[in-house]
């Protein structure tokens, strides 16, 4: 049971929350926002990955999700059909058409690339979602009131959803490590530290980038002239590199600008004149997350019966 002093504790916490947030949203995309210039990424080459899939067991062990031995991952049936990360595969490996002169098909990493200006943390109306100045964007679960407008809003449809958890369900996606990269002891991702053909490269972005640039200049009858994500959609941390067209590994054509500056408007546009709702949206998601449950009806005022001349109605 919430006394009256910690209800009104919690009412005050969200009520801050959602105004915090809803304030934040200007800033999530805003050119003024400062990301480090020494911040981190990881750079992919398509044209070494050799689809192992190693990285997929490493990165369910790291999270705590389900995961086979080693050996579960030489099944290439998997390639059968194209595959979305999901609440227990925070990425995976698809195939592709084989490069010219090669039978081996082209296999390609798929998981959040952390965008530089990201749409799923503009989407965020409580600020569950946020991009860390180092490059990750990190999730708190504590937060997040399960509107999904993050799933909406990201222009790769990686985040998932916990649907059949019926009491505490969670939006996942990859997180960088964030635990391990953000700690300062020199951790790498868990799928970049397994791979073991070094088709992905952790580092700074601003390296990567020059890697890139080298590797398509010294072998461009290899490489498609573009690194995907060093400007398409405001640019990203995870950055590619392919013997081909991006759109024909299913990464999806866009501008040079973020596409969070639509998904501000639009909530600019809903949230603006009505921030009572997103508070109250919070005030339900801290009270819920605080008790465990919603206040029993026991403990709510019994319904009082209405006495006519005709005796009582209830």
């Amino acid at each position: 049971m919430v006394s009256r002093r910690d209800f009104l504790k919690i009412a005050g916490t969200a009520a801050g929350t959602s105004a915090l947030s809803l304030a934040g949203v200007d800033k999530a995309c805003a050119n003024e926002v400062h990301l480090d210039d020494d911040r981190f990424g990881v750079l992919v080459d398509f044209t070494i990955c050799v689809g192992c899939r190693r990285c997929e067991m490493a990165c369910s062990q790291s999270h705590d999700l389900p995961f086979g031995n080693m050996d579960s991952y030489d099944d290439t049936s998997v390639y059968d059909a194209m595959r979305r990360p999901s609440v227990e595969d925070l990425t995976v490996i698809n195939a592709y058409t084989p490069p010219v002169g090669q039978e081996d098909p082209l296999t390609v990493k798929v998981n959040c690339l952390h965008c530089e200006k990201p749409s799923c943390v503009s989407a965020c109306i409580v600020g569950a979602l946020t991009k860390d100045d180092k490059g990750p964007v990190v999730y708190d679960a504590w937060k997040c009131i399960g509107c999904r407008y993050c799933m909406i809003a990201c222009p790769f449809q990686i985040p998932a959803y916990e649907y059949e958890n019926p009491t505490t369900p969670k939006v996942v996606k990859c997180d960088m490590c964030a635990e391990r990269t953000l700690a300062g002891n020199g951790e790498i991702p868990s799928c970049v530290d397994i791979c073991p053909v070094d088709a992905l490269t952790f580092g700074r972005r601003a390296d990567l980038l020059k890697l890139g640039h080298a590797r398509i200049q010294n072998d461009p009858e290899l490489y498609f002239n573009k690194i995907y994500g060093e400007h398409d959609g405001g640019g990203t941390s995870w950055l590619y590199l392919s013997d081909r067209d991006f759109s024909e590994v299913d990464l999806p054509v866009l501008a040079d600008t973020s596409p969070c500056e639509v998904t501000e408007r639009i909530q600019h546009g809903i949230f603006r004149g009505f921030s009572g709702p997103a508070m109250v949206f919070g005030l339900m998601s801290v009270l819920v997350k605080s008790t465990g449950s919603i206040p029993p009806e026991k403990d709510l005022p019994a319904p009082k019966h209405h006495q006519g001349k005709g005796g009582s109605h209830e």
